[in-house]
């Protein structure tokens, strides 16, 4: 990672430099690591599965499809996506895909040569090689990327597997699942009767009532937590938490498919809650993204289906949007509640005093548009002076792009290497003071955020 830092931020930077990294809440797929076959090409590894990339490439004018994107890029020649990608490299500058992308291909792919429209095909050739190489393969990469935990995230429908399959391996590689039960709670996913038929089956729950609904859910949790879960995320637009007192027939009318969109809102309200209690009883953390509008171009949502790249940044309202979650649970030290924005605005305003009030509430790390420099130190900069540093949930990469993870990491380490080196400056506290944060800061916060064990 390119850079110059300042003497102390140097110091800072290399005593965590070498730490291993823990990754609690990402998209990579378990299957590379259960099968641990090569990764397709270079194409399928660095472009197609990274909206990052594809978006910035898209609102240049360049279709999805020849990008290798969805059903209609299935048949896309991935050396001419590479091409592509190569061809339009310049659109990154001052981004921090453009970071990223350089430490991958000169750290992690060992590629000397520029990337340029003239060198994509010798590059894309170099890294096949690789790709077949032994010590390229997921299981390699891991260990050499020195990965000591990574959470995929997966739906309360899937078979976990793939994460079944690596317990009764003899790898020692952590990697452990994520509750993500949107698709069964949210009656305005376009799925969610489908979806219900299916938790029902998976489970052997009729699912005929509101009871026998929590049941199954309860269930899918503690299969989770077999795998290895120690956490659950939930994604929610315009943040809403309500607690209704009899949600039986709300549930039978979500359920029959014949509510009021005002009616699911409420529902899925609710449904936050009932999570937040089961996870004071399971003990597994609780994950919150809100603030994201996503699927906004409609378009490609019709030709390329969801998460292409359209999602775009909400106001969220923390304190009224949580006050009825937080009023009925929020006292309690057993839960941990771990909340992420896309509106930098409520860093100061809202997040900082509520997670340096509700005991159950951590801050997570600056999230997807903002996982940046700059959005890294515009977090530290609003919310320390408010929540301090143990109130913080450390760092996660929240990526599908396996290949970036320590460039990210490494960019997050960075930051805090800087911010560190400014509050020694402005005399906020000594050198053994921000010494002692930068581990805590770089690994240690997230282990105890989501709970997972050295």
């Amino acid at each position: 990672m390119t850079g110059t830092l300042s003497t102390t931020a140097e110091r800072l930077y290399l005593s965590m430099k070498e730490l291993p990294i823990v990754s609690p809440h990402g998209h990579c797929d378990p299957s590379w690591f259960a099968q641990n076959q090569p990764f397709a090409n270079p194409a399928a590894l660095l472009v197609t599965p990274d909206h990052y990339v594809f978006r910035m490439l898209y609102a240049q004018g360049i279709p999805m499809a020849d990008l290798g994107i969805g059903a209609p890029g299935a048949e896309a020649d991935p050396r001419e996506v590479f091409r592509l990608f190569a061809a339009h490299w310049h659109l990154f500058l001052g981004t921090p895909t453009r970071l990223w992308m350089e430490y991958v291909l000169s750290e992690t792919l060992q590629i000397s040569q520029p990337l340029t429209a003239q060198t994509a095909d010798a590059i894309y050739d170099d890294i096949s090689e690789r790709l077949q190489q032994a010590e390229f393969l997921p299981r390699a990469l891991f260990e050499r990327f020195n990965i000591e935990t990574l959470a995929t995230t997966d739906s309360a429908l899937d078979d976990l597997a793939h994460h079944k399959s690596l317990r009764a391996s003899h790898w020692p590689g952590r990697v452990i699942p994520t509750f993500r039960p949107d698709g069964v709670l949210d009656p305005l996913d376009p799925n969610f009767a489908a979806n219900l038929a299916q938790l029902a089956k998976i489970t052997d729950h009729s699912l005929d009532s509101f009871d026998s609904y929590l049941a199954a859910l309860r269930m899918r949790r503690a299969e989770f937590i077999d795998c290895g879960a120690t956490a659950t995320d939930h994604a929610i637009d315009i943040l809403h938490t309500e607690w209704l007192a009899d949600p039986g027939p709300l549930y039978l009318s979500v359920a029959k498919g014949t509510a009021t969109q005002e009616e699911a809102r409420r529902f899925y309200g609710h449904m936050l809650i009932e999570m937040a209690q089961m996870s004071i009883e399971d003990g597994l953390v609780m994950q919150l993204h809100a603030g994201s509008r996503r699927n906004t171009n409609r378009t490609i949502l019709d030709r390329f289906g969801r998460d292409m790249g359209a999602d775009i940044p909400l106001t969220t309202d923390w304190v009224n949007g949580l006050d009825a979650l937080l009023n009925r649970v929020g006292n309690s030290a057993e839960l941990r509640l771990i909340l992420f924005t896309l509106d930098e605005t409520t860093y100061a305003r809202a997040l900082a005093p509520m997670a340096g009030h509700w005991p159950c509430l951590r801050i997570g790390p600056p999230w997807w548009f903002h996982d940046s420099a700059n959005g890294i130190a515009r977090y530290f900069d609003q919310v320390v002076e408010t929540a301090g540093y143990f109130n913080l949930a450390g760092f996660n990469d929240d990526t599908r792009a396996f290949l970036s993870i320590p460039a990210r990491h490494d960019l997050w380490r960075r930051g805090v290497a800087l911010h560190l080196s400014h509050q020694i400056e402005r005399g906020a506290f000594g050198l053994s003071g921000a010494e002692d944060l930068a581990p805590l800061l770089a690994v240690d916060l997230a282990r105890q955020a989501y709970r997972i064990e050295v």
